[in-house]
């Protein structure tokens, strides 16, 4: 993340913790969180990864710069880039 936003080393060591917490957060329920969308615009979700590994179909593989969640309002997977992530609530 340091390499690719140019950001300062501290910014990107935050947001990497607020990512791992999140990750661990969503494995044991929903939570709800902010990030910015591809075209710019903030995606408020509210996602889980818990129970969900019998959804998944296919068998693509998980890219390192992207998170992916369980949407529980869209009722489907969703992903977006570390960097883009701006709040957990």
């Amino acid at each position: 993340m340091f390499r690719t936003t140019g950001k300062a080393f501290a910014v990107c060591l935050a947001k990497a913790w607020a990512l791992y917490r999140l990750t661990n957060r969503m494995r044991t329920g929903v939570v709800a969180f902010c990030y910015e969308k591809a075209d710019g615009t903030l995606r408020r979700a509210k996602g889980t990864l818990q129970g969900v590994a019998s959804l998944v179909k296919g068998s693509g593989a998980e890219s390192p710069k992207t998170i992916r969640y369980f949407d529980v309002k869209a009722r489907g997977f969703r992903a977006f880039r570390l960097e883009n992530l701006i709040a957990v609530y």
